[in-house]
């Protein structure tokens, strides 16, 4: 199943984690990400922690726990390869839910890209990065 299917298709909760030029971890719940046809992940983000950490860092993980008995789900090592702000793409892959919530509202929203460095299951007996 390829990874734009896997998210469209799997309900879940999903957390980014992100880190600052010094190290600081965050962590964040985040929707499940927008697959593009290039293979690079997006996902929608306002200028909070997350963002801001992502200027000076441009490694993420992205741990995705799907829904349904035992722990399945996927984890994605991260680099940033570019952002856009407020686009009509920004518009255009605004979720139903998220859409309702942010109508009204007329802060600045991010498109962030990633491309995937390394995919892992949720869990694994090996955990070997690239």
């Amino acid at each position: 199943m390829s990874l734009k299917t896997y998210f469209e298709e799997t309900r879940g909760l999903g957390i980014l984690a992100t880190a600052d030029k010094d190290g600081k971890v965050n962590a964040a719940v985040y929707a499940r990400p927008h697959v593009m046809d290039d293979g690079s992940i997006a996902f929608i983000m306002r200028d909070r922690l997350t963002h801001h950490n992502l200027q000076t860092n441009p490694f993420a993980s992205y741990m995705f726990v799907a829904d349904g008995p035992g722990y399945k789900g996927k984890r994605l090592y991260l680099k940033k390869i570019r952002e856009e702000q407020d686009t009509p793409l920004v518009d255009k892959l605004r979720r139903r839910a998220y859409r309702a919530a942010s109508e009204s509202d007329n802060e600045s929203k991010f498109l962030v890209f990633f491309e995937i460095e390394h995919e892992l299951p949720l869990l694994s007996k090996h955990a070997q990065s690239k």
